[in-house]
């Protein structure tokens, strides 16, 4: 969507996911997207691919906070890339799926802040969202995270 806007984006998914990475190649092309990089990264890995990156605005990051085990490796890899943009975001929303686990401490530990955004706020806050349904009832949270300093 942000590339159908104007923006200049790179899509990727995991690197230890070729099968995956072509879906994105195809859907790029399926949508008239060749101006779309897509390259494989993976959460807390070093690679050619990350540090060929050139500096983020946002980044827009979909399913990622799924597994507690890997929060720790996305924050790793967003830090860095917050090293090359002091300014960058990312924007992404946050399944709570236990009170025993929260974004809060690694935040902390990785000198990064969070700001709540209200699903209100842009119309998000139906059970019935995009024609899809989830069973049951889940608390969804829309996150920005950025550097904790202000002077940054």
């Amino acid at each position: 969507m942000a590339a159908k806007c104007g923006a200049e984006v790179t899509l990727s998914d995991s690197s230890e996911l070729p099968h995956c990475l072509e879906i994105c190649r195809q859907s790029c092309q399926m949508n008239n997207l060749p101006q779309v990089h897509v390259v494989g990264l993976t959460w807390g890995h070093v690679s050619r691919d990350l540090l060929a990156l050139p500096p983020q605005d946002i980044i827009l990051a979909s399913d990622v906070f799924f597994e507690p085990e890997d929060f720790e490796d996305i924050l790793t890899t967003v830090y860095f890339l917050m090293q090359k943009n002091p300014k960058v975001q990312l924007w992404s929303t946050y399944q709570v799926r236990s009170a025993d686990w929260s974004l809060e401490a690694l935040l902390y530990k990785w000198d990064m802040k969070c700001v709540h955004i209200p699903l209100e706020s842009f119309g998000a806050d139906k059970e019935d969202i995009a024609e899809s349904a989830l069973p049951g009832r889940h608390t969804v949270e829309m996150l920005v995270i950025s550097f904790a300093k202000d002077s940054l």
